[in-house]
């Protein structure tokens, strides 16, 4: 029976979530009200990229007031098993350090306490023991020989490495006209969701089960993962989600470590426990997209016909391999190709392991990361072979007689019509008014330049694609998996209401209002009979491992299923109201929130009554009908089938198209660049709401000019991470967002119940490259990384530095200067005091002056005549904590000079440096103290004051040296002293 009218579905309806959003009302889950004695849990992290754990000391932090429980690694260890990988590789994944740390920002021990307050006090109390291990940062140096090991008993830094073969490459590169080779280095970012993670989570020790609510977003094939690491069956865990979440684009899947993390610490707490991130942890610590690095080659004919590609891929997943890790590498094996006929590939994976924080899947996760190196490599082949990229492209573009069309490594394009996107493109984007301002620009002397990017949207993943990282026969081992189950449920309740759920939690999308039009152009029903619910419990709801909101499956998949519920409740409503206005059911029709006879104006029920039939005269019902009160559909598509023999994939079901087309011109001078015009083509199939569908081009096209111009999840090479504020992680805002020109085709899916593809996800795939295209152009460069800050592209247009003097002598790196890109700080001082030298380096040596002049001290031991440890608490901006202190003196020349040098560790950060300190007399019994300095700082501090820290150096080295001066000075006389001391 097919829908009598389309009402709703395609139209651009008023959301229903926004009045609650928009006036504070929306339920997120630290809005959630909590069981009385609910307890608050703080997070110790660790200041080190890679050390070893000597010890850890929390007596003092458990005796502090409204401390309820402490918990270590080794706590966390004797009721969990590590989290299992989608890898096979001798790495213990424990949610919290063990025995070693190997990132900074990795949780060392968790304190329990009345509120979030006496929790974060108690963290300061809590010592930590390291000893500091060599650290490996960038994943290409990972790689050798002799880079320090993170896991022992995995025997090395690649975890994983793969090579596949479709076609015969090795022939297409053997007879190609050229060779075309681009190297790309894609760095870290995430999603900064406005909403951080956050986890309730309480322990029944009477049926040892677990009920945690988090804001996860799924894949619920984690929710196997915890349970098995907390080692309890999947009944007795029990994940439930609130209504809302302040967004994610993919970096919600990481609050799993810390679901297992609260969990424990209500079971040892015994009571439920609360924990909700902040900034600082989440960008320290929470979810980055993976940096990789790519070496992509092609086989070129003279036209500009790419025979074959050859891709070299090592994929940096930080500490550990964590799922559903390599996702983001393989979530694409099947679009290797892009939107290109190309029937040759070859390509190797390696997965690389370094001591940055574990990645997930951020919005996008796998396709900026290829696309990058793919269009990339698309106008580098127009460059080197002097073509024009407009002729490459549409020379290489899959053509529309061929869909559906199957890549060389096996995803299967369900529809679309590339060349026609292609062409309404460049004619209703006004190709050639681009051109010409390109030109005018040119003659004016400004750099201006045209970019293009082709890519392959692909949404609804396929469960299976991940065990593509597995060989054949580790995967018959393991068994089959694949497909992309979508759940929902339709109800009807006894006053013929209707609801809907589905196991798909949004993150601001709208799920609501597009659900409520699906199944309202169902049933006949206006849109706001429809209520739906979002929040899921996998303790009652239906749900299965795909569940989830990710991978832009909302439309296809879920409102896709929720629309086959609806059509069989609808079905059995049929059969009901065919028995009783005596028609065949083929006659009955919906619309206008009544049931009626086809024809027979006269032959009409209200909606409502049929639909409450089942409540109240279940004797009623016709033969073949049990119940028309509640249909669950599960839907999973035939096309998702798991990796074949030969490691081909359809990796996704659907497949959009989006082609895009910038003009931007860039300031030689400052670097800056400025988007004159952007214009984004989309085919995402049948288009269900089209407001919604312009709101996630939009909201993905500004999340890409962050990562195209700002944003970077920065490491120093010591594994200090550096960006840990919205100072320093910058983040593009209206100001720097401009309006992009949106254009559309409709090829819908054969695939999907509705026709529909994703479309939440493109343009983070396409913009940066696109954008990176143009500027290529403009400046005339081959080389171009990710983000294209002033300053970097700045420096791609600098004139050659003038070639040194004769005679120049190299004097080395001065006090208070800084290399690029380093943590150091530099600088140097001098300070009188009214004491003679003699004098000040007795006090220099004295614990007790020491311990009256450092700032912040609260006292100092003396451990030889040389080596000091002192116990301070320092400030850095925002950044406030306790630290331990080593402080030893060496290459003394008493008492002229000596060199300090020291280290300080404590829960905000660690830092180690050196300084040289003169003593010279001065006039009537003085002393000149001269000093420079250099040091550097880790943790927190570096994260948050990186700005900062210069300063706040300065200030702390003057105020040491001020209190001595004020101590070596002879005391001045109080004021009754100075009266007499004026009396003749």
């Amino acid at each position: 029976m097919k829908i009598e009218t389309i009402s709703w579905t395609g139209q651009s309806l008023e959301r229903v979530e926004d009045a609650a959003l928009l006036t504070g009302r929306g339920r997120f889950i630290d809005d959630l009200g909590v069981r009385p004695g609910t307890l608050h849990a703080a997070i110790l992290r660790s200041p080190h990229a890679h050390a070893d754990i000597l010890a850890v000391e929390v007596s003092a932090a458990a005796v502090m007031p409204g401390v309820a429980a402490v918990v270590t690694g080794r706590d966390l260890a004797k009721l969990t098993t590590p989290m299992v990988a989608g890898l096979k590789v001798a790495v213990e994944n424990w949610p919290m350090a063990v025995e070693r740390v190997r990132y900074v920002g990795e949780p060392v021990a968790i304190v329990v306490a009345a509120d979030r307050y006496l929790a974060e006090d108690a963290l300061d109390a809590i010592e930590v023991e390291y000893g500091p291990l060599p650290c490996a940062v960038d994943p290409c140096a990972s790689l050798k020989s002799d880079a320090p090991v993170l896991h022992d008993n995995a025997g090395g830094n690649l975890v994983s490495d793969r090579r596949f073969r479709y076609g015969d490459p090795e022939s297409a590169f053997a007879d190609a006209e050229h060779r075309v080779e681009v190297t790309i280095a894609y760095p870290r970012n995430t999603g900064a969701p406005m909403e951080t993670f956050g986890v309730v989570a309480e322990y029944d020790p009477h049926e040892d089960a677990y009920d945690i609510l988090a804001n996860f977003q799924g894949p619920f094939s984690i929710h196997a993962v915890l349970a098995r690491c907390l080692k309890v069956p999947g009944n007795r865990l029990r994940l439930r989600m609130p209504p809302e979440s302040g967004g994610s684009f993919g970096v919600k899947q990481g609050v799993a470590p810390y679901a297992v993390l609260i969990g424990v610490a209500a079971r040892i707490a015994g009571a439920p426990v609360k924990w909700i991130e902040d900034r600082l942890e989440h960008l320290g610590a929470a979810v980055a997209a993976t940096n990789r690095v790519t070496t992509l080659k092609a086989a070129v004919t003279a036209a500009g016909r790419i025979t074959a590609l050859d891709w070299d891929q090592v994929e940096d997943c930080g500490a550990y391999p964590r799922a559903p890790e390599p996702a983001t590498l393989y979530r694409m094996h099947g679009n290797m190709t892009g939107a290109y006929n190309i029937a040759n590939l070859a390509i190797r994976n390696r997965v690389v392991l370094t001591n940055k924080a574990p990645t997930g899947l951020v919005r996008g996760f796998g396709g900026p990361q290829v696309y990058y190196a793919l269009e990339r490599l698309m106008q580098r082949i127009a460059v080197e072979l002097d073509l024009d990229p407009l002729a490459v492209i549409r020379a290489n573009l899959i053509p529309a007689r061929a869909f559906p069309y199957r890549t060389a490594s096996g995803a299967l394009y369900d529809s679309g019509d590339y060349v026609k996107a292609f062409e309404l493109t460049l004619a209703e984007g006004r190709l050639a008014d681009l051109e010409a301002r390109r030109d005018a620009a040119r003659v004016a002397g400004r750099r201006y330049g045209i970019g293009f990017a082709a890519v392959v949207e692909p949404s609804v993943s396929n469960m299976g694609y991940i065990t593509t990282v597995l060989t054949s026969a580790e995967r018959k081992k393991a068994g089959p998996k694949n497909g992309a189950q979508a759940t929902a449920t339709v109800t009807l309740d006894p006053v013929g209401s209707v609801g809907v759920h589905v196991a798909s939690v949004p993150q601001g999308q709208g799920h609501r209002t597009v659900l409520a039009q699906v199944v309202a152009d169902v049933f006949g029903l206006p849109c706001e009979a429809v209520r739906v619910v979002v929040d899921l419990d996998t303790g009652k709801d239906a749900w299965s491992i795909a569940s989830g909101n990710y991978s832009s499956r909302f439309a296809a998949a879920v409102a896709g299923a929720a629309h086959l519920a609806a059509t069989r409740l609808r079905d059995k409503l049929a059969a009901i109201a065919a028995s009783q206005l005596g028609v065949a059911p083929a006659q009955i029709g919906f619309a206008g929130g009544a049931v009626f006879a086809k024809g027979d104006a006269a032959r009409t029920l209200p909606f409502g009554r049929i639909a409450a039939l089942s409540h109240w005269s279940p004797g009623l019902l016709p033969a073949g009908v049990d119940q028309a009160i509640r249909e669950t559909a599960f839907w999973t598509p035939p096309e998702l089938s798991a990796p074949g023999e030969d490691d081909t994939v359809n990796s996704s079901l659907c497949h959009g198209f989006i082609f895009d087309m910038a003009g931007v011109e860039v300031d030689v001078e400052t670097g800056k660049v400025r988007i004159d015009r952007y214009v984004t083509m989309h085919d995402c199939g049948r288009v269900l709401h089209p407001g919604m569908v312009e709101g996630q081009i939009r909201g993905g096209f500004a999340q890409a000019l962050g990562a195209t111009f700002f944003e970077e999840l920065a490491y120093a090479d010591d594994g200090a991470f550096l960006t840990g504020t919205f100072a320093d992680y910058l983040l593009p805002t209206a100001t720097e967002t401009p309006d992009v020109e949106i254009l559309h085709i409709e090829t819908p899916s054969p695939f999907t119940p509705l026709g529909a593809k994703g479309v939440g996800e493109g343009n983070c795939m396409s913009t940066p490259v696109c954008l990176a295209n143009a500027v290529a152009d403009a400046l005339g460069v081959a080389q171009l990384d990710l983000p294209l800050t002033p300053a970097r592209v700045a420096a791609l247009v600098a004139a050659a530095e003038p070639a040194r003097p004769e005679g120049h002598r190299d004097r080395g790196l001065q006090p208070g200067t800084a290399k690029p890109g380093d943590r150091a700080l530099r600088g140097q001082g001098q300070a009188n005091v009214a004491a003679t030298p003699d004098a000040v380096w007795a006090m220099l040596l004295d614990v007790d002056t020491l311990a009256s002049i450092i700032p912040g001290c609260h006292g100092v031991d003396k451990l030889s005549e040389t080596h000091f440890k002192a116990d301070v608490t320092l400030g850095v901006g925002p950044v406030k904590g306790r630290y331990k202190a080593q402080i030893r003196l060496s290459d003394l020349d008493a008492p002229r000079a000596a060199t300090l040098s020291g280290s300080v560790s404590g829960a905000l950060g660690t830092g180690g440096g050196s300084g040289r300190v003169t003593l010279t007399p001065a006039g009537e019994g003085g002393t000149l103290i001269a000093y420079t300095y250099e040091a550097a700082v880790g943790g927190k501090v570096a994260a948050i004051g990186g700005r900062l820290l210069d300063g706040a150096a300065r200030a702390i080295i003057g105020q040491f040296f001020a209190a001595l001066a004020r101590r070596a000075s002879p005391p001045r006389p109080g004021f009754i002293g100075r009266l007499l001391g004026r009396r003749p």
